[in-house]
């Protein structure tokens, strides 16, 4: 009787602490700074990721003093919220110029190496975020990328990690389209010295694209093929650990003009003009400006089409956001990054919304 009462608690007890563990998932901000930093509710992040810092010669540099700042304030928030990781991230999108030449070398791969402990070190922060666009394919116009990126990248990261430990944390931005995923990284070698993949499953319809689309659609439809759900589906199969994958989520939309309104501009040809911030929403696409609310019940994303403008414009919103939490979740994922925090609202945004649909979840 006592073994067989030992064997039936035993199983709640691994019931529990399995759903437990599979909605403790890490929200992460990227952030590019700002004089309102205190306003955000750093409470309700695991990372915050400072975007960006670059490489001066073959090691990482921290801008200006104003970068200096902003990264010792980030830190600073661990008072606010003592769990939370401050990672520094290298790159970004045109931010990576030189990648290219100096990681294919032994002495420039140790040389950045072992800068990475030094700022990490110095700051106090938690580790790196590599946000090279891309290895071994064209990403930025004009930089460099070859084939050997590609085992270059592995033979980075497993110098960087070497050298910070496992105390500190290791991760990148992937491109989350098809060609990144199946040509830029040697996935199980590079992901052994990971912590996470940051999946950035937004920008898959951009600003060079001439038709109108979902920029970061959950789910693929029959036009927009790449989509968060798309992207996680080719990780899982070139054996990343599902805990290791946080998918992206977009605090912006993406706007189009001239475009004709079959469909309510959906998948109609226009010209890419600008980005807008969620924080400037209400104001900028109001229904008494002309914005018509839409819904994809295939892609699982909204967009706003304004007939009298012909503008399109695609988007995350509070619904969308929520869903995307609620895969996180139900798929059993490590997380929900963002870019970036900066374009949301101090209350009410969508930050908020992920933090609610996690703690709904429990």
């Amino acid at each position: 009787m006592a073994t067989k009462f030992i064997l039936v608690a035993f199983i709640v007890f691994s019931a529990l602490s399995s759903s437990s563990q599979k909605k403790d998932i890490s929200i992460i901000a990227y952030y590019t700074g700002g004089e309102d930093a205190d306003s955000f509710a750093v409470e309700k992040l695991t990372h915050i990721i400072f975007s960006f810092c670059h490489l001066k010669g073959n090691k990482l540099s921290v801008d200006d003093a104003k970068d200096s700042a902003m990264i010792q304030k980030l830190v600073s928030f661990k008072s606010r919220n003592p769990g939370l990781k401050v990672m520094l991230s290298l790159g970004g999108w045109g931010g990576c110029a030189s990648c290219s030449e100096v990681f294919a070398t032994d002495q420039g791969r140790k040389e950045f190496a072992k800068s990475v402990k030094v700022i990490n070190d110095y700051f106090k922060t938690d580790g790196l975020d590599l946000d090279w666009e891309y290895p071994a394919i064209e990403g930025y116009p004009g930089h460099r990328y070859v084939p050997e990126d590609k085992k270059n990248f592995t033979a980075l990261v497993k110098e960087i990690r070497k050298k910070i430990g496992w105390k500190n944390e290791l991760s990148f931005a992937a491109g989350g389209f098809k060609s990144f995923i199946d040509s830029s990284i040697e996935w199980q070698p590079v992901m052994k010295e990971m912590n996470r993949v940051n999946l950035m499953s937004y920008d898959l319809v951009n600003g060079y694209s001439k038709i109108t689309g979902h920029h970061t659609p959950l789910y693929s439809t029959e036009v927009n093929t790449e989509s968060v759900a798309s992207g996680v589906e080719r990780l899982i199969a070139k054996g990343v650990e599902k805990n290791k994958i946080a998918i992206g989520a977009a605090f912006y939309g993406r706007m189009w003009e001239n475009v004709n309104d079959t469909l309510n501009g959906l998948y109609q040809a226009g010209k890419f003009v600008r980005g807008v911030p969620r924080k400037n929403f209400e104001t900028r696409l109001s229904a008494d400006s002309g914005f018509v609310y839409h819904w994809d019940t295939t892609a699982h994303a909204p967009w706003r089409y304004n007939a009298s403008k012909k503008l399109f414009i695609t988007f995350d919103d509070e619904r969308s956001i929520a869903e995307k939490t609620k895969f996180v979740i139900d798929k059993e994922l490590g997380g929900i990054m963002f870019w970036e925090l900066g374009e949301d609202l101090y209350k009410d945004g969508l930050l908020d919304a992920i933090y609610k649909t996690k703690n709904n979840s429990q």
